[in-house]
């Protein structure tokens, strides 16, 4: 599977492009900012983009830009965006302007070269990616008048683990229950929170969207 990598750290860029490489990753091309990334994969478009969340020229959220020009001209392109800490609004970007194909994660996660590697790989499949941290606190945050109410503590578990981008029989083997099972809950979980199948919008984005915001 072919990448590219940008981040304008040079020591952590490079550190990066061995461990894509150690988990069985081409590295296809680094960059250290958003616009000579794009160059690149306009060029020559990768499997999948690995990019920081804050670069140059302002080190705000210009990765989300450069993701979004990456899948405007290239939209088969899967995005991975590295952050030093995680912030829910850049989440619920990349969840309502990006439809899949997307993933957000402490560059922490990075070191864990099994687990970043099969993230990445989910990434290029066109599934979404949530740092688990980022779950974690939503669950543990108290709410107020919280649209989760109606939901049993299982379908919140259920939900937390669709809010990281795992699919049913992933959830099923994380909570140990059946498939069917599983199925059953996102269906209550679905129907609790009023989501009705429609053409233009997934209920299971819908659904995590919920959680995000709550």
């Amino acid at each position: 599977m072919r990448v590219m990598l940008a981040d304008d750290a040079v020591l952590f860029r490079e550190g990066m492009a061995r461990i894509l490489t150690e988990a069985g990753f081409t590295v296809t091309g680094r960059a250290g900012d958003g616009a000579a990334l794009l160059r690149l994969v306009r060029a020559d478009p990768p499997d999948v983009a690995v990019l920081d969340l804050r670069m140059p020229p302002g080190f705000a959220a210009e990765g989300i830009g450069t993701a979004a020009a990456i899948r405007a001209s290239a939209p088969g392109v899967g995005l991975m965006l590295l952050s030093q800490y995680v912030e829910v609004h850049h989440a619920l970007r990349l969840m309502t302007e990006f439809d899949g194909g997307v993933g957000y994660l402490l560059k922490d996660r990075v070191s864990d070269l099994a687990a970043f590697g099969t993230d990445v790989r989910r990434v290029a499949r066109g599934d979404t990616v949530l740092d688990p941290e980022l779950v974690a606190r939503l669950v543990a945050r108290r709410r107020e008048k919280d649209p989760l109410d109606a939901l049993t503590d299982r379908e919140r578990a259920v939900l937390a683990l669709m809010a990281q981008g795992l699919s049913n029989a992933a959830v099923a083997a994380d909570l140990h229950l059946a498939i069917k099972t599983v199925e059953a809950h996102v269906t209550s979980i679905f129907t609790k929170l009023g989501l009705v199948q429609h053409e233009r919008e997934h209920r299971r984005v819908l659904a995590v969207l919920t959680f995000l915001r709550a």
